[in-house]
């Protein structure tokens, strides 16, 4: 028994979906008796392209024709749809990419057609025939017998030599729309008696990506596997697809900033079976929907969803703030680059939502742009009308005058002591080593040692007063406040310190350093060396 995409592959152009613009130019080809000797169909996988070719072919063969209409009746047309036509000959040339294959076809050329009027070649994956291939053709393509048409199919349109296109008219086919694939579903499902609701068929159009091959092997597929009684829930445990309304909440518990909901919900999915690999990358494509939304002020028309879905595109685009968007998507880039490498995608995730819905958790300065570029699109100082004007005992009635009242932005961002000591050799130290290298080896000796207010104290070792000397001169301290405030959105105030070195085995005594000592420290400094005076 045949498969279903192969039972129910269009068999004239009327049934073609989603290309009308090839169809439309075929049609007036055939009927205004201009037909070239050679097409060239590009476009993805599952899109029609050799369908098409069979359809043309039948159109010039047909014993009514050549017509844009083929009966699909007549004896020419059903040896086309069986492959047994002598006239139509389909080669893969995948396999068959070699010059001696091709040298064949130019040995058989020269034989009139057996039953219809055109000897039609079939070339599918074209791209891969070799470049002697190609150029054995050429003569051939450019100049070829009246009888003779070559269609050339492939997926990849820039590995066709230039020489070839330019001798050929070229379709580029384009992926259906998600309501074309679920036309097409519908129809399969009617015609073998699968009982499937819309929202399965919505699921399987959306998994197949453009591919009408790849959803009516997946209806075939769902079809045996549940007794041709498709449900939703079937649709997701076959594909390990996650459902739009889990997608829609995911993002909404992301709006309201409920960390506990979201991973909650991650738990829920994951309990249910659902894969949360497949999850990341149907969250980073939902993400991009409404990132388009956001920028574009519409729903694009090339966007694979339905109706039902854009006007929850709309609402959600307005609800979840543009920075949240990029910002996810480049965390949910880190989980992509996890499962490449065979990791586990579940701890990406989680990080991912904890530091969108919490982004004090997180120091690093990708937050911290974020978090200000949050602060920066609630608003700028506000206007605000006076109150009613009160009576004095002053005499004459005093003009009212527009209050300025500062509106708060927003409150700087709270930090702690611990959370600076730990992003002091993480973040803080190597954005001070992007604008002096020097300088970050210098403080990469001290530490954070007491926050009071908005005044940081930093602390060097007993043994290190030489670095805390250079790390005090003004331009030094003015680097390192701006990585403080790069990385914690605060502006610090700096005082520095040298620890107590009692418990040091390694304190040095005190009293000035001697010259020797003062050099090692130049040289540990500043990577330097001594120059050697010639003799």
């Amino acid at each position: 028994m045949a498969a279903l995409y192969r039972k129910y592959r269009p068999q004239s152009f009327d049934e073609v979906v989603g290309q009308e613009a090839v169809v439309r130019t075929l049609k007036n080809a055939i009927t205004s008796e201009q037909v070239r000797q050679a097409y060239l169909f590009a476009g993805p996988r599952g899109t029609g392209k050799t369908s098409m070719a069979r359809i043309l072919a039948k159109g010039l063969n047909c014993e009514r024709g050549p017509t844009p209409d083929p009966d699909g009746t007549c004896s020419v047309c059903l040896g086309i749809t069986a492959g047994t036509s002598l006239d139509v000959i389909e080669m893969d040339a995948a396999s068959q990419r070699g010059i001696d294959d091709i040298r064949e076809i130019r040995d058989r050329v020269v034989l009139q057609p057996v039953e219809g009027r055109y000897k039609v070649y079939i070339l599918d994956e074209a791209h891969q025939l070799t470049d002697a291939a190609w150029n054995a053709l050429l003569k051939l393509i450019e100049e070829p017998p009246p009888h003779l048409v070559f269609i050339f199919c492939t997926t990849d349109l820039s590995k066709v030599l230039p020489t070839v296109r330019s001798r050929c008219q070229t379709f580029v086919f384009q992926r259906p729309r998600l309501q074309d694939l679920i036309t097409v579903l519908t129809y399969v499902a009617e015609g073998e008696g699968i009982d499937a609701p819309p929202q399965a068929l919505s699921l399987v159009a959306r998994a197949a990506r453009g591919s009408f091959r790849d959803a009516t092997s997946t209806l075939d597929q769902l079809a045996s596997a549940t007794g041709k009684e498709i449900t939703v829930q079937s649709v997701l445990q076959l594909l390990g697809t996650v459902e739009e309304d889990a997608l829609f909440r995911l993002c909404d518990l992301v709006v309201d900033r409920d960390t506990a909901g979201a991973l909650t919900f991650i738990e829920e999915l994951s309990e249910q079976g659902n894969d949360l690999g497949r999850l990341v990358s149907d969250l980073i494509e939902h993400l991009r929907h409404l990132m388009l939304v956001q920028h574009m002020h519409e729903v694009p028309e090339s966007l694979p969803v339905t109706e039902e879905t854009r006007e929850r595109l709309r609402a959600q685009a307005n609800q979840l703030g543009e920075p949240t968007v990029v910002r996810l998507l480049d965390l949910l880039a880190v989980a992509v680059d996890d499962m490449r490498q065979g990791g586990d995608p579940r701890l990406p995730l989680e990080l991912a939502l904890v530091k969108v819905t919490r982004p004090a958790a997180d120091l690093s300065r990708e937050s911290t742009a974020y978090r200000l570029e949050q602060l920066e699109t609630r608003g700028p100082v506000q206007t605000v009308p006076p109150a009613q004007a009160v009576s004095d005992t002053r005499t004459g009635p005093e003009e009212p005058q527009a209050v300025k009242v500062p509106v708060p932005v927003g409150a700087p961002p709270d930090v702690d002591l611990e959370q600076l000591q730990e992003a002091w050799a993480r973040t803080i130290v190597p954005a001070v080593a992007e604008k002096s290298i020097p300088i970050s080896t210098v403080l990469g000796e001290a530490r954070p040692a007491e926050l009071d207010g908005d005044t940081l104290t930093i602390e060097f070792p007993a043994s290190a007063s030489f670095h805390r000397q250079l790390a005090e001169e003004p331009k030094n301290t003015l680097l390192l406040r701006d990585a403080l405030y790069e990385v914690t959105g605060r502006k610090l105030a700096i005082t520095f310190a040298v620890g107590d070195g009692a418990d040091s085995e390694d304190a040095e005594p005190e009293g000035p350093a001697g010259e020797e000592h003062f050099l090692e420290l130049m040289k540990e400094t500043f990577d330097a060396r001594e120059r050697e005076t010639p003799a």
